[in-house]
């Protein structure tokens, strides 16, 4: 058999920069892969502002340094709650999920604009956070289930790409950020836009084929309220203990090392280097623009070579890169920024995949949920070290790439995995048989 034939790519794929698409993914996947890339731009929006205002929001609402790792757990542990909402999407649908939190997600961005003190800004960034990770974890889920085996990683990988534009959209909005009328707050008063393109949304995304084809074959009671949250997780636990077990480590100990690294960057070259916001916001760009094609490499390779191989590879040189970033000169800053978000997004690609691929359709997205969390406490984890190390009279630029070292051991973990490259999603993990746990 030969290659599949080269297809024309979409206007939003530049093919020059991020490649060909592969002749395997029809039209109908990219068009699911576009609406859903282009949602989540949003969600890469709003987490930029926090990581590149930082020195002016803490200057404005009054926090100390020395709170800042504490500042940044408690918006992590925003995320907490989409634990509760994810494994929904086993009942509900990807499609009815994904719209509700792309709505949370605006509501809760524009609200962060009004904050006046830092709880009202911290209770803010939690609800949103709530639904950014709830639209990230449904979003890789219709995405996995919509494209082809040999082109999952790929389109996992060009998701993350495309959705990325996003941090050079708030690193652009950024850079003015001096001249804008309330600063800060007016790049939070635009995340009203999702909503306003909600209407967009909801002709563009429709339910996946897979999980239609679930629903119509399922069969017993229906479940609701809390039967309906709790039937899809307890499953998920009962089925694959051991591929859940080794998911759940290799997230959370990969959030410890990458969230305290890239949480500080922005503050970081502002408050130790001096740089002006414009000068944050080119480097962002630039070099980011970079580093993000590591999403569409990572998926490539992943695709090609498998996942378990190049995962470890993108994690164990997470660490030595933290080192040079927060010890080197200023001239090295957005080399090794561009490394650090090539390698971190390459890594995130290969742990979405993996944990959308492992488990079968009837656990999908409870999976999605298992990472949210796992990603969420990992994070807290991190920062909480950080916060308290800082209080004991350590340094920023010591304390940082120390707890990065938590990629190397999520490398490791990672090798326990089985290998899920160019397999069928039905063959890596086949459905449950319910006749076993349905009610008499």
């Amino acid at each position: 058999m030969g290659e599949p034939a080269r297809r024309r790519n979409p206007w939003w794929i530049p093919p020059h920069v991020l490649g060909r698409v592969p002749g395997e993914v029809s039209d109908h996947g990219l068009r699911v892969l576009g609406f859903v890339s282009f949602a989540l731009l949003f969600e890469h929006y709003d987490t930029s502002l926090l990581g590149n205002a930082l020195k002016y929001i803490v200057e404005d609402l009054g926090i100390a340094e020395t709170d800042l790792g504490f500042f940044q757990m408690l918006i992590r542990l925003g995320a907490l709650p989409a634990f509760f909402i994810i494994p929904f999407v086993d009942q509900l649908g990807r499609r009815r999920l994904f719209l509700i939190a792309l709505v949370g997600m605006s509501v809760g961005t524009l609200l962060t604009a009004f904050a006046q003190s830092a709880a009202t800004f911290v209770a803010c960034q939690m609800l949103t956070r709530t639904f950014v990770l709830t639209a990230s974890a449904v979003s890789i889920v219709i995405v996995a289930e919509e494209l082809p085996a040999t082109a999952r990683g790929w389109g996992i990988g060009m998701l993350a790409a495309v959705s990325a534009v996003g941090h050079g959209l708030g690193a652009a909005a950024f850079a003015a950020i001096e001249s804008l009328p309330w600063g800060w707050r007016t790049l939070y008063a635009f995340g009203v836009l999702p909503l306003l393109l909600l209407p967009l949304f909801r002709r563009g995304i429709q339910e996946t084929g897979r999980f239609s084809a679930h629903r119509a074959a399922r069969t017993g009671i229906a479940l609701a309220g809390f039967a309906a949250w709790w039937a899809p997780l307890s499953g998920f636990f009962r089925d694959q203990p051991a591929r859940a077990t080794c998911m759940a480590l290799v997230a959370s100990v990969s959030s410890v090392g990458h969230v305290v690294v890239i949480s500080f960057t922005g503050y970081f070259v502002l408050q130790y280097h001096g740089w002006a916001p414009w000068q944050l916001a080119l480097m962002v760009v630039a070099a980011g623009a970079v580093g993000v094609v590591g999403n569409v490499v990572a998926g490539r390779l992943a695709d090609r070579t498998g996942r378990r191989r190049v995962g470890f590879a993108f994690l164990a040189v997470f660490p030595p890169l933290a080192w040079g970033f927060y010890h080197g000169p200023a001239w090295s800053l957005p080399v090794l920024w561009a490394l650090l978000v090539f390698t971190l997004m390459g890594a995130n690609v290969i742990i979405r995949a993996l944990s959308s691929e492992l488990f079968p359709t009837a656990h999908r997205g409870t999976s999605t949920g298992v990472l949210a969390l796992t990603e969420t406490l990992g994070a807290a984890l991190g920062l909480l070290l950080l916060g308290l190390l800082q209080q004991q009279g350590g340094n920023l630029t010591t304390l940082i790439p120390l707890i990065s070292l938590g990629a190397v051991l999520a490398a490791l973990v990672l090798l326990l995995l089985p290998e899920t490259g160019r397999r069928e999603l039905e063959a890596i993990s086949p459905e449950p048989d319910r006749s076993r746990h349905r009610p008499g």
